[in-house]
């Protein structure tokens, strides 16, 4: 049955001049001129790109200008899906992709740390980052590190960290990072299952006001890891570190050889480039290996065709090194954008920060969670009073749904004419599913549509494709973003089983999603966090949608709890300052959901705790609560950024016991 949240309001459309200036538009035109004069608008260039991918891919590359050489052979999909494979009689090198060398006096790099005076604000032109890039890739050849070794990180959003991930892939190693904030035992469980060779860290990170030593972490580390040869320790606290002879710094490094042009080796299209982790809460993390070339035509399409990233423009992100969008950021170098790096607490000192930073430096493009533009609008902060954003064209939002109000929010405090690109994919492609672009109208609560290329559909529990109707999001046909393959998985049982065992040779990405009737799409969350009460499936997001708007609440989680041969809801809410949840708010809160949603998604208990669990890159764990409340232990609470917030909703929850309805009913005390 159709649902109903008002988004078929359109708030924004783009000009004549702003979609026929556009990349998207050029490329559309040269596909017409060449293919099909039937294509004049996304849509039809997008039901072009699915009924002719490889078509798409090949034009994608030669339009771009990608060096390296494209072969003569498409797509090879004659083993399965995990084991489909595109384009391999073609090589390239990732890293000479994002270091042209047309414009070397631009600026690459902008990079800040958290109101830092000592470190202030640095940048590096193309051309000092080549010759950075130079140094630290002879390093690495000096220390023996070959085409598929790994090379590992724990430093922060900062140059040196992409310095050492171009200087990685140059040489055909592999890179795979995680952020200084993740403990140590989160920090071993990727990375003992990776076994890098080297590991570049920091001594301390910055975050809200202060450093954070990383000593006896790193010490943790260097010692559970007995792969590692050498560890490269970059210093922002000008305190001595120990002179272990398998520990230098990032200057001693550099300093030993003198800069020189690159040797770029091809490598192929299908090796191995990147390692990303999952973020581990139900299990150990799986290490997710990406392709470079399937990753680099990735990017560049999204950056260019749907985020219109040009040369010279300024491109933002709030994000760090453990997330997929850090490694998202980074690519834009191959469009010849200038990236505004940000390491630290993002409302620190307060919320003008990273809008003052926009502002300083003419951002284009910026992106960020949607908690993020959440706690902006409760706090009453508009942008648009306060910082001249003229330059600025896109704003993206990822990490969690962004709801109807909060595009509101955007065009009424933040800028109006803007492209507003709600954005969903993950670290299993390193890029999205569905995203936006700079030629269509936005819709109230909608991303735009499926990237292109992408035969996004939604399927319902029997398989069936389903519009206007909430389902699963599927993928129908094979990508060059597609992993190629998870480490260390045999037989690519693990691989198959995360993505292929749902629907046969279909991949289902986990997100409970709706197609429009305007080619857009409604996000839910995730599917495996889809609550069940009656037989009725609901998005945690239509719940989170019409309770953290309330003033008094700052946040809140719910889950579903085995009840009475059904399910029942339990809400957990974080409320802001000292306020206590009391009947009044209890009441208020079910009426606000039951107003908006129905009476299927008001909650049968609400209970108030300190603190909602979240993952390191600011995601809401409900499966972890899930476990908690039904008794069962939590597989990896390592993986969390305040897992002490576990215990204590799990007290908050069994100390109700008394005043329940029926006891006897809720599972045995873990």
């Amino acid at each position: 049955m159709p649902t109903s949240n008002n988004t078929d309001l359109c708030l924004w459309q783009p000009t004549k001049t702003q979609r026929e200036s556009s990349l998207l538009w050029h490329f559309l035109i040269k596909i017409q001129r060449h293919y099909d004069k039937k294509i004049c608008d996304y849509t039809s260039l997008h039901r072009w790109s699915i009924k002719h991918p490889e078509l798409f891919w090949r034009a994608l590359w030669h339009w771009a200008g990608i060096k390296g050489h494209l072969g003569n052979k498409g797509l090879i999909d004659d083993y399965g899906p995990t084991q489909a494979r595109w384009f391999e009689d073609s090589k390239l090198n990732f890293a000479e992709n994002l270091l042209p060398q047309n414009h070397p006096e631009q600026t690459a790099i902008i990079s800040c740390i958290e109101d830092d005076s000592d470190y202030g604000e640095r940048q590096l032109t193309y051309a000092q980052l080549y010759q950075q890039v130079s140094l630290c890739s002879q390093y690495l050849l000096g220390k023996g590190i070959k085409p598929g070794d790994r090379v590992a990180s724990l430093l922060p959003n900062v140059p040196e960290t992409i310095v050492a991930m171009l200087a990685t892939i140059t040489i055909g190693a592999i890179w795979t990072s995680t952020s200084p904030d993740f403990g140590s035992e989160s920090v071993i469980e990727r990375f003992s299952q990776t076994s890098p060779k080297i590991l570049f860290v920091s001594d301390a990170y910055r975050y809200k006001g202060q450093w954070h030593s990383q000593e006896e972490k790193i010490d943790h580390i260097r010692h559970a890891l007995t792969s590692i040869e050498e560890t490269v320790v970059l210093t922002f606290t000008h305190k001595p570190i120990s002179r272990h002879k398998k520990l230098k710094t990032w200057q001693e490094i550099l300093s030993r050889f003198s800069a020189k042009n690159i040797d770029f080796q091809t490598f192929a299209f299908n090796a191995p480039v990147l390692i990303l982790y999952s973020s581990g809460t139900t299990g150990k993390p799986k290490c997710i290996v990406h392709r470079a070339g399937g990753i680099l035509l990735q990017h560049i399409k999204e950056h260019r065709l749907h985020c219109d990233i040009k040369p010279g423009d300024t491109v933002f992100y709030y994000t760090n090194c453990g997330w997929m969008m850090w490694n998202w950021l980074v690519s834009a170098l191959a469009s010849g954008a200038t990236l505004m790096l940000y390491d630290g607490h993002p409302l620190y000192p307060d919320a003008n920060v990273l809008w003052h930073y926009a502002e300083q430096h003419h951002c284009s493009l910026f992106g960020c969670s949607a908690k993020y533009l959440l706690a902006l609008e409760k706090a009453g902060f508009e942008a648009k009073k306060k910082h001249k954003l003229d330059k600025l064209k896109m704003i993206c939002s990822t990490g969690s749904v962004l709801p109807p109000e909060s595009f509101d929010y955007i065009y009424t405090s933040i800028k109006n004419d803007i492209c507003l690109a709600s954005i969903s994919g993950g670290s299993d492609i390193c890029s999205c599913f569905v995203l936006g672009n700079i030629i269509s109208p936005v819709y109230r609560g909608q991303t735009q549509g499926p990237g292109l290329a992408m035969q996004v559909q939604v399927f319902n529990d029997r398989g069936e494709m389903v519009q206007q109707e909430k389902g699963e999001l599927v993928c129908l046909n094979r990508l060059p973003c597609q992993p190629l393959e998870f480490w260390a998985d045999e037989k690519h049982q693990r691989y198959h089983k995360t993505y292929f065992s749902q629907f046969p040779n279909v991949w289902m990405q986990g997100d409970w999603i709706e197609q429009t009737a305007e080619h857009g799409f409604i996000l839910y969350g995730r599917s495996d966090a889809t609550l069940n009460p009656g037989g009725i499936r609901i998005g945690t997001a239509e719940i989170y949608r019409h309770v953290d708007s309330l003033d008094e609440v700052f946040e809140s989680v719910v889950v579903a709890q085995e009840y009475k041969n059904d399910c029942r809801l339990i809400l957990f809410v974080q409320l802001n300052g000292d306020l206590k949840l009391n009947p009044a708010l209890e009441n208020t809160i079910r009426s606000n959901i039951k107003k908006h949603c129905s009476r299927h998604h008001v909650p049968a208990l609400i209970l108030q705790v300190d603190d909602i669990p979240h993952t390191r890159s600011g995601k809401i764990v409900e499966l972890a609560i899930r476990e908690i409340i039904h008794g069962r232990r939590v597989k990896n609470t390592a993986a969390l950024a305040n897992p002490e917030s576990l215990q204590h909703i799990k007290h908050v929850f069994y100390a109700q016991r008394s005043n329940d309805p029926s006891p006897s009913q809720l599972m045995t005390h873990q």
